[in-house]
């Protein structure tokens, strides 16, 4: 009966996982729905899959997963519906509406304790707490409180709470660049993103880790999400760089330092490049530019001290597949959804527009080669690939409507920044450095993406306020928000690719963490080179990026610590 029942949830989840894929690609190129309904429909069905995916384990309760999903229906069905009724009654709220918003938000908190974890659970309690009692809390950030349902009220119904700006960039943009990135996987491309580098690099010195670092920056730029890339990519490249003589926690430690790159590279910078253009009203086009080549320094840094530490240990790689120039001629249309939509979206298309241009030529060029063809049951798999993966995401959005609102509520945001200004006694360096450390602790709990947002809504008016122009400000809260990814003690991708090494996790989080430097420069170059965030004269971007190219290979080679070797092999032999 069970496995009976069990089949029945895979095939709803696989028609919601179609059903979401058509539905926003009918509205973002047919007939564009209101951007209430996007929010709407796309946060009912992200409730319902999580409810079905990430089910109870004993068979009882999952009636109890049954009832959630019943009034995940009505809530959130509640608000589709009376949206615009509700707005017009603020402040006056009927008791009905209230009951609906209590369910909605502790709603949005078992979904993120179900995919998320108990930490996330537990930031969002708190903030729930600080929003009833914050008439108790200290004079600094101390407010007047709210009854629970009240504040739910508040959060469930206002646009600056479930259904504020990370439901709307989510299922604006986001949902669709998930999917494409599964279509395009699904094309071949994948194959495509790892042949080629390694018929490039892969026999140069420390062919293999360069393998890694370009590969790293062609998948990440789609897949969005460093965890995703280093499982993705390394499982192949972390097994070849051993094989080639690397430490295995130095393996261990380059791919996830690759991966991240993949978050800051256009033409998918994850979901945090489509968060910045809503909170900064400039297209996402503009970021991308300004994106560019600082993602490209960091490939550049990454790829530069993993040379290095090759030449140190003398390891080279050896001969893989074809020829470089013969693998681009045979797949080079694997390119084509990538420059598609790049192209659509610097022609002035909307995102989604472009997106879904992209997922129809991926269904194009998969046609090219009988094996890759994606057909309805490729379809199918691939719709559900990326549902799944948008719902790592999605299931955040209660909790995150539940911080960013009682922040906006109680007025912290502008206290916080005040105490970071402060703190730092307006100095910009110090500053980064405390934005850094609250980046770092908030990604502990809080996916990259949530730490994002939380903190740019706080840390953001405080750099802007000591000179920095908006999207350079974002730009250097939206790097550092990366760092826990790398960084120890809490390192998601670090600790993934110390699984696959079978490495020490602390020796491989800590090598990530030095390969991975650049990502603590950028930040300062954003915050004291104005042409860095391409703000100022050609000529002046120029220069810039020029020396900040030489900078950066300067900057990479010290850190190697290749020239400690040559200098103590150079006393050596004076000595000999």
């Amino acid at each position: 009966m069970y496995e009976r029942l069990h089949r029945v949830e895979q095939i709803i989840f696989d028609l919601l996982a179609v059903t979401l894929v058509l539905f926003y690609a009918y509205s973002a190129v047919i007939q564009p729905a209101p951007t209430e309904y996007h929010r709407g429909i796309y946060i009912l069905i992200t409730y319902i899959l999580i409810f079905l995916l990430y089910r109870s384990n004993s068979h009882p309760m999952r009636v109890v997963d049954y009832l959630l999903i019943v009034l995940s229906v009505f809530s959130i069905g509640y608000w589709i519906l009376n949206f615009e009724t509700i707005n017009y009654r603020v402040g006056a709220e009927t008791e009905l509406d209230r009951a609906v918003a209590v369910v909605g938000v502790l709603l949005g908190v078992e979904l993120a304790r179900r995919v998320v974890g108990n930490v996330f659970v537990i930031v969002g309690t708190l903030m729930l707490l600080y929003g009833v009692y914050g008439d108790y809390a200290p004079d600094m950030f101390a407010h007047a409180g709210e009854s629970f349902p009240s504040l739910c009220t508040s959060l469930f119904f206002k646009s600056d709470g479930v259904f504020g700006i990370m439901a709307n960039v989510l299922a604006t943009y986001i949902v669709l660049f998930v999917i494409f990135g599964a279509f395009l996987e699904k094309s071949g491309a994948k194959q495509f993103f790892i042949d080629f580098p390694l018929a490039a690099f892969g026999h140069k010195t420390g062919g293999p880790a360069k393998v890694a670092v370009v590969a790293s920056g062609l998948f990440g730029s789609i897949s969005g999400s460093a965890i995703a890339n280093t499982v993705s990519t390394g499982a192949f490249t972390i097994p070849m760089m051993k094989k080639a003589g690397f430490r295995p926690h130095i393996a261990g430690g380059i791919e996830p330092a690759a991966s991240i790159g993949g978050m800051f590279m256009p033409p998918i910078m994850g979901a945090g490049g489509f968060i910045m253009a809503e909170l900064t009203g400039v297209s996402y086009a503009r970021i991308m530019q300004v994106a560019l080549v600082p993602a490209l320094l960091y490939f550049f840094s990454v790829f530069i001290m993993v040379h290095y530490e090759a030449k140190k240990y003398e390891l080279t790689g050896e001969r893989f597949g074809g020829n470089a120039l013969d693998i681009l001629k045979k797949g080079w249309y694997y390119t084509l959804p990538v420059v598609m939509i790049t192209a659509f979206m610097f022609l002035g298309f909307s995102p989604s527009y472009a997106a879904v241009l992209g997922i129809a030529s991926c269904i194009a060029v998969s046609w090219l080669r009988e094996e890759t063809r994606i057909d309805f049951g490729a379809f199918r798999e691939a719709a559900r690939k990326g549902t799944e993966n948008s719902l790592l995401i999605g299931s955040t959005v209660g909790v995150i409507g539940i911080i960013i609102g009682v922040l906006n509520y109680s007025g912290v945001v502008l206290t916080f920044a005040d105490v970071i200004i402060e703190l730092a006694q307006g100095q910009l360096f110090l500053t980064i450095g405390f934005i850094a450390l609250a980046s770092l602790i908030l990604g502990m709990g809080v996916p990259v993406t949530a730490a994002y947002l939380i903190t740019a809504v706080v840390a953001v008016p405080a750099l802007t306020y000591l000179g920095v122009n908006l999207i350079a400000a974002h730009m250097i809260v939206y790097w550092l928000s990366q760092d826990s990814n790398i960084t120890p003690p809490v390192c998601i991708a670090a600790f993934t690719g110390a699984a696959i090494a079978g490495a020490d996790m602390w020796k491989t989080a800590f090598s990530a963490f030095r390969f991975a430097k650049f990502l603590y420069l950028a930040p300062f170059l954003f915050g004291y080179v104005p042409g860095f965030s391409l703000n100022g004269s050609a000529f002046d971007i120029v220069v810039t990026f020029v020396l900040c190219g030489a900078g950066t290979w300067l900057y990479s080679w010290v850190l190697s610590g290749i020239w400690l070797k040559r200098a103590g092999n150079g006393l050596l032999s004076q000595r000999g």
